[in-house]
């Protein structure tokens, strides 16, 4: 990168360095606004500036002020609240390739940072990939500063604490973390802190990237971080002690600690009523065991266990099977990956192209599979609950980690019967056991049990029984509602 040299002005170094430039930059712009006694340069990309700030702003109120203006005057004079000083090249190249007005003169010891970009960013839109019932819809958009005004805008505590990063040693990515200083863990934020700094990667491209650069374990297929486009979801996580970190031109955010039964949460259990919520949650846990068991349990009883099988099904199950010549580990493993083109065709075609394919493509393969003794019409119906069960995680994440795993098993099921099957399945939970998020237990508050835990986790209760933020968090204020007063006012 550039060096300044010290016998010459900071401001003659910086203007040559920006005219070493501008050969291979057809967008950096070099202007001079020439006074009686004075003559300031105004440097700056031209596709990444807002136009009308920069005329309103800096150019005119440089040419209308008569008198000589020094360094510290030029600050006075420019009418932008996002003003800073650097006298490093590095730093005045970085600003500038981030949307910033760099002004100086020839014989300047700094030079004066505008923020005036213009990220062009979309406005605040629905939600895409976490639709709700009931509750705000509002999602985050690319632009970093209005995700964290939307964070501020749930989250109006004054407790609220931000801190900033530049990750990326090419392609600089700015990263805020963001927490509530009397409730989250301080060993939790300093472990963000820690491991956002000690990242040494060219660029960051998403928040999504960043989670596998800080991430306890890179091998496990379970996600260990949560990310959400929504601020309430942000904000609710937040006031339970954790921490959320916001990525530049990312649409969502990085909430820490997350466990495994958070990824079932959703903020609609919440705006529901506290039976309606807890019965929703119980759906979803039950649909993903039928989705990771459903299917190698129906290959190690047809291979192996024939005699587990009521005798009234076991007729209408051999009339289907009497056409299929292939075993049932090879039928369940084409259904499953014939389901998996079908869910990826309908995820990269548009969106009613792809909803036409998912819906014509999954009947009309089923239909022609079962006529021409491919497969049953009873593994058909298993196939399509295990998917719908995986669907109904309201995280993506962990509903992809759920299809992946059913492979092995089933792979284990057609081997070794039920022994196998529950061979993988015991392996499974030890892993689940074994696995940290920010050296936290992955399984709490189911391991280490922490029975108060589970009302916000695999129950939603009254809020008078909610007095108490959850322990699994290490939160420093633990006390939500004083339990007198609730029960007072109850």
């Amino acid at each position: 990168m550039f060096r300044s040299k010290q016998q010459k002005p900071f401001g003659s170094v910086l203007s040559d360095a920006l005219n070493g430039r501008i050969q291979t930059s057809s967008d950096l712009v070099l202007r001079h606004v020439v006074k009686s006694s004075q003559a300031f340069t105004i440097a700056y990309l031209e596709d990444l500036i807002d136009s009308e700030a920069l005329h309103s702003h800096i150019l005119r109120p440089l040419e209308d002020w008569p008198d000589p203006l020094s360094d510290e005057e030029v600050r006075n004079v420019i009418s932008i609240g996002g003003l800073s000083t650097t006298e490093s090249i590095d730093d005045a190249v970085s600003h500038l390739l981030n949307g910033a007005a760099i002004v100086f003169q020839e014989e300047s010891k700094y030079a004066t940072i505008a923020d005036i970009s213009d990220p062009g960013t979309r406005s605040l839109e629905k939600a895409e990939t976490e639709s709700l019932v009931f509750g705000p819809k509002i999602s985050f958009t690319e632009s970093i500063s209005q995700n964290l005004n939307l964070v501020r805008a749930n989250v109006n505590d004054p407790n609220l604490c931000v801190e900033t990063f530049e990750v990326g040693d090419r392609l600089k990515r700015k990263v805020q973390m963001v927490y509530i200083r009397d409730l989250a863990d301080e060993e939790n934020v300093n472990t963000f802190r820690q491991r956002i700094r000690d990242i040494e990667v060219d660029s960051i491209l998403d928040s999504t990237v960043l989670t596998q650069m800080i991430e306890d374990n890179s091998y496990t297929f379970f996600p260990q971080f949560l990310t959400t486009e929504l601020p309430d979801r942000v904000s609710v996580s937040l006031l339970h002690g954790k921490v959320g970190v916001l990525v530049d031109r990312s649409p969502t955010v990085i909430i820490g600690p997350s466990t495994f039964l958070s990824f079932f949460e959703s903020t609609e259990d919440i705006y529901l009523r506290w039976n309606m919520g807890t019965f929703l949650r119980i759906v979803r846990f039950i649909a993903i065991f039928f989705s990771i068991l459903l299917t190698p349990a129906y290959v190690a009883v047809i291979t192996y266990h024939y005699e587990v099988i009521p005798s009234a099904l076991l007729v209408s199950l051999g009339q289907s099977r009497s056409n299929v010549p292939f075993p049932p580990v090879f039928e369940a493993l084409l259904l499953e990956f014939i389901i998996e083109l079908l869910r990826e065709a309908g995820a990269r075609l548009p969106t009613k192209v792809g909803q036409t394919m998912g819906i014509v493509g999954g009947i009309v393969i089923g239909q022609a599979s079962v006529e021409a003794g491919f497969t049953s019409n009873i593994l058909i119906i298993i196939i399509a609950i295990s998917a719908l069960g995986s669907f109904t995680a309201p995280s993506y994440a962990i509903g992809t980690a759920v299809r992946v795993i059913r492979f092995p098993l089933i792979v284990m099921a057609g081997l070794y019967g039920g022994l196998g099957m529950m061979f993988c399945f015991c392996f499974l939970l030890i892993h689940l056991l074994r696995l940290t998020t920010l050296g936290r237990p992955y399984l709490s508050p189911a391991y280490p049990f922490r029975y108060q835990d589970l009302k916000y986790s695999l129950f939603r209760l009254p809020y008078q029984f909610l007095s108490k933020r959850p322990v699994t968090n290490h939160p420093s204020d633990t006390g939500r509602i004083p339990e007198e007063k609730i029960k007072h006012k109850k």
